[in-house]
């Protein structure tokens, strides 16, 4: 049975999140409240969590994963960023927007676009989720939380707890979410002199950040 850790949604407690980020490491998949919706998440190399989150979602290697990142600096670590793009990131992090940018090499072959050699990035702005990546101490490889054959992320813990709880580690419940995707721009267009593509309007607003 998925542990459920009951979490202050403001103020989220370190030593529940610490046994969450020890079920990480162990190869656990655990879903957790973002800034958008529930997402299911796992450490970014390991091969056999990465497989599971796929199974679990049943997305092949095409399907974007996201690269959830602490902040801009790390986000760069695993992205190529030149100053335009860095400029438009900077307007819109921490926030409810998903990056597709230039994958670098620190980013491991199977979980990047197979055929495009980009990555999904983003800088959540959820409390819980933050404090999950800070102790964590790296990035978190995740994907919505969306079942197989449906069209809507679940946002009631306990029904995800029902519903994965031989699939999942664990489930950290901080209350419902927005249900609200966010919004994913393609900004690989920019680094040849190009503009942003929108790829999803969602929660994240696009005057926002001029466009």
């Amino acid at each position: 049975m998925a542990q459920l850790f009951e979490v202050h949604p403001e103020n989220p407690q370190p030593r529940l999140i610490k046994q969450a980020v020890a079920l990480l490491h162990k190869g656990g998949v655990v879903a957790t409240p973002t800034d958008s919706s529930y997402a299911l998440v796992c450490h970014l190399d390991d091969r056999d969590a990465v497989e599971q989150l796929r199974r679990i979602r049943q997305v092949d290697e095409r399907h974007h994963l996201t690269l959830l990142c602490r902040d801009l600096s790390e986000l760069a670590s695993y992205a190529r960023v030149d100053n335009r793009q860095y400029r438009l990131l900077k307007l819109a992090t921490p926030g409810p927007y998903t990056f597709v940018l230039e994958a670098t090499k620190e980013v491991p072959r199977r979980v990047s676009h197979p055929s495009r050699k980009t990555i999904g990035l983003r800088v959540p702005d959820h409390p819980v989720l933050l404090e999950l990546l800070a102790q964590h101490g790296a990035p978190l490889l995740a994907t919505t939380l969306i079942p197989a054959g449906e069209t809507e992320p679940l946002n009631d813990a306990e029904e995800i707890r029902q519903r994965y709880q031989h699939a999942v580690a664990a489930v950290i419940d901080a209350g419902g979410c927005p249900l609200e995707p966010t919004t994913v721009l393609d900004l690989t267009p920019m680094g040849t002199g190009g503009d942003p593509e929108v790829l999803r309007e969602g929660r994240g607003s696009l005057s926002a950040l001029g466009l």
